[in-house]
């Protein structure tokens, strides 16, 4: 469990960086959360307006290989104005933090089960 903690910044709260916004996106397909990063300084394109900023995330998951393509859009501050996503939802930190709850407590009763007998 502290290894999965420390993987994926579980025990102090949603993650942070100063130029990273997080986001969790549910695969329509297999119910899997994956966590999406956005980074500010280099994910960002400028727009035809020459003013708002845009990015486009094509994301996989690790179970199904789900694609799922989410956007995102921000002012000229790089503030987030708008995001959407097809072949998915987007969900918040706690759901995602559910989700990988869940995978470990399967994880740990397949490891607990017995080996089939030879």
């Amino acid at each position: 469990m502290d290894f999965l903690k420390r993987l994926f910044g579980l025990g102090g709260g949603q993650p942070h960086d100063a130029s990273g916004m997080y986001f969790y996106v549910r695969s329509h397909r297999c119910d899997e959360v994956v966590q999406v990063r956005i980074d500010r300084n280099n994910d960002l394109s400028l727009q035809d307006d020459f003013e708002t900023y845009y990015a486009r995330k094509i994301v996989v998951g690790t179970e199904c290989f789900d694609r799922m393509e989410a956007e995102f859009y921000f002012d000229k501050n790089r503030r987030l104005t708008d995001k959407t996503v097809t072949g998915g939802v987007f969900v918040d930190y706690d759901d995602y933090v559910a989700y990988l709850e869940k995978k470990e407590a399967e994880e740990s009763e397949a490891d607990d089960a017995p080996a089939p007998e030879a």
